[in-house]
């Protein structure tokens, strides 16, 4: 609970009285490597802060799995669509590797939005970092080359290329893994 709670302190300070109501609202969990937090037609109930370890997020086309994103240490994760609109989710979050997660109900958050608006506050700055990371990804995927989309994941998070399988970021890039491996032979 530290973790997050120094984590939240990056974003936006908080009472004492809120950091304390956050603390009872948070549960911890452990999930091993390839489990879900979520399938697909499932509804987001819950948002999920990453003390430790990796998850993806993937939908599935004709069969195939496209990797959309990655979330890791001291990232908050859900299929924020369905997590606030109460839809079901279209993509699945799969644990990549053995992960501790701090979860909160939306139930939960949303009695706390309403007693500290500090907390609506912390929350809206998470949604809109998550914007700003999707927007960037969209940008990258229209604009750039496959080499230019491999060379900024390297120079922006090489943690992606140690710990996450090279089918998975083949998907991310929107390559074949054939692909990949002639332009990583380049680097």
């Amino acid at each position: 609970m530290q973790n997050l709670l120094a984590h939240i302190k990056n974003y936006s300070p908080l009472s004492t009285e809120a950091q304390q109501a956050l603390q009872d609202c948070f549960e911890k969990n452990s999930f091993s490597k390839n489990e879900y937090l979520l399938t697909q037609g499932q509804v987001s109930r819950h948002l999920y802060f990453l003390e430790k370890g990796a998850t993806r997020g993937f939908y599935n086309l004709d069969g195939k799995e496209i990797t959309h994103w990655f979330g890791f240490e001291n990232d908050f994760v859900t299929s924020f669509h369905s997590f606030i609109t109460g839809e079901a989710a279209v993509e699945n979050i799969q644990l990549i590797e053995g992960s501790i997660l701090w979860m909160i109900s939306k139930e939960n958050l949303t009695e706390l939005f309403n007693k500290y608006h500090e907390i609506e506050r912390l929350v809206r700055i998470v949604y809109e970092k998550y914007y700003i990371r999707l927007e960037e990804r969209f940008v990258n995927a229209q604009f750039k080359t496959a080499s230019e989309r491999y060379e900024n994941l390297l120079l922006h998070t090489p943690h992606i290329a140690e710990r996450v399988p090279l089918g998975f970021i083949a998907s991310y890039l929107g390559i074949s893994q054939e692909t990949l491996s002639r332009i990583r032979s380049k680097f």
